[in-house]
């Protein structure tokens, strides 16, 4: 009996190994977005904190929500509740898994939706270390895939933007197979190839014994210096939305 477990062992470390970087690093991906099917739709709240390259901090709070969609990427909601100054702004992002994605903001001061253009979707939300196109769901075929290296639970993947107009070069991805592929950190690479940011997830919860959710983001650019906390809390799944919650005059009525 141990020499078959042993020649099965055998036989699955020569399968992994007959994998190229490319093939490895899709797999994992590919677990990593089937492990987490199913949720549907999900409503929680942000504390957003940013930190300039002083140290000093401020504080904002908002509400997001989130639509799964399998045919395409999923379509999300985010609206400022506080401070007064960004109170009532809104964006609305549809991602798509092979084009460009479509994203609109709602700007309470003029009381416009503004559509967010392709060649801006590198540039800063709001203020914050997040992009607009950092907003996006985790849609497989918006890169293409190199496994790195495996550290005991953790996968290093090198994931390269297909759309042309993305700010980033590359990512480096960590997951960690042994709790759902779930992600634990992402180094982005600007467009000359130096290192950006880096994302770091940490305080995950499980949900519905399958979905796990950060309650913290930390964004940190490397090159200004500059911070953002995101701090998620109150994570609702039965929230049965529907893409009636996903219009541009549901953008606009969440932003009043």
């Amino acid at each position: 009996m141990r020499k078959i477990f042993l020649t099965i062992a055998v036989i699955t470390s020569v399968l992994v190994q007959a994998q190229s970087a490319e093939e490895r690093g899709l797999e994992i991906a590919k677990a990593a977005e089937k492990a987490d099917l199913g949720f549907k739709s999900s409503i929680s709240d942000i504390k957003m904190i940013l930190k300039n390259r002083n140290g000093q901090k401020s504080e904002r709070s908002l509400t997001t929500k989130t639509l799964e969609l399998t045919e395409d990427g999923d379509k999300s909601l985010i609206v400022f509740n506080s401070p007064k100054d960004v109170k009532g702004t809104a964006t609305l992002t549809f991602t798509h898994k092979t084009v460009s994605d479509d994203q609109w903001l709602f700007l309470p001061s003029i009381k416009r939706v503004k559509r967010i253009s392709s060649n801006n979707k590198s540039g800063p939300f709001v203020g914050s270390e997040f992009a607009y196109e950092d907003l996006s769901s985790q849609e497989v075929e918006k890169y293409t895939y190199k496994f790195i290296s495996e550290s005991g639970d953790l996968l290093l993947v090198e994931q390269d933007p297909v759309d042309r107009k993305s700010g980033y070069k590359k990512r480096i991805v960590t997951y960690n197979k042994a709790k759902g592929y779930r992600i634990e950190k992402i180094e982005f690479y600007d467009r000359k190839g130096a290192l950006l940011k880096t994302l770091t997830y940490s305080d995950y919860k499980l949900f519905k014994n399958k979905f796990w959710r950060a309650g913290a983001l930390n964004m940190v650019n490397v090159q200004n210096n500059k911070e953002t906390l995101l701090q998620f809390s109150n994570y609702n799944f039965d929230s049965n939305l529907s893409d009636d919650d996903f219009t541009q005059v549901a953008l606009k009525r969440a932003g009043k």
